[in-house]
């Protein structure tokens, strides 16, 4: 029954992401900005969908990974800049740009589950302060590979309006680091809140094994 019941969640995890990534590519800001944004998202999709029946997450790590999709899917439809919601945010409380970038980065950095997770399950890694570490240094890795194609996009395409639009840097000149602060302080949030949930699960997951 609960094996049950857990494949009905993950099913209609896999609809409501299918459904936002259908939506997203109606009409987006620019086809090129849409397809850099979701394009990491779509491939992390292939492999879990692919490995579903072979190694199964638990269902924490699928919430988080269809909220970082349907993230990534709303930000590749508007451009990151450019969210609604947000804007809305900017203009009532007078900040200075829209901040969904900022919080898309912090989402991101719920991803340290996942991680904690795979190292917990393929290494001889166990529960302790080496996990942790290892789990934000992983996350942190993502982080600013993710820079890196960023910059390396910008300067393939010469600084057009798709590049401007997947930097989405606003005009800071210190986005770069306030992304990967983000996303540090993301992870380490994710594993204090998260941690004893999907301890549980983990044993779960390991009886069924």
């Amino acid at each position: 029954m609960i094996k049950e019941k857990s494949t009905k969640i993950h099913l209609f995890l896999l609809l409501a992401v299918a459904a936002v990534f259908i939506w997203s590519v109606i009409k987006p800001a620019g086809y090129l900005t849409w397809a850099l944004e979701v394009t990491p998202a779509v491939v992390l999709l292939i492999i879990i969908i692919a490995t579903y029946n072979t190694f199964r997450l638990t269902t924490l790590s699928y919430i988080i990974i269809a909220i970082l999709a349907i993230m990534m899917f709303v930000g590749g439809h508007y451009t990151y800049s450019r969210v609604p919601l947000f804007n809305w945010i900017k203009d009532d409380f007078h900040f200075n740009r829209n901040h969904y970038d900022r919080f898309g980065h912090l989402l991101k950095g719920l991803l340290a589950i996942v991680i904690r997770e795979l190292l917990l399950r393929k290494t001889p890694l166990t529960k302790g302060p080496w996990l942790g570490t290892i789990t934000i240094s992983i996350s942190l890795a993502i982080a600013s590979l993710y820079e890196i194609i960023e910059w390396l996009v910008s300067k393939i395409t010469k600084g057009g309006k798709a590049a401007k639009d997947f930097l989405g840097t606003q005009g800071d000149i210190w986005d770069t680091q306030w992304d990967m602060s983000l996303t540090l302080g993301g992870s380490i949030l994710a594993l204090f809140i998260f941690s004893k949930l999907h301890n549980r699960l983990l044993k779960n997951v390991r009886s069924k094994e």
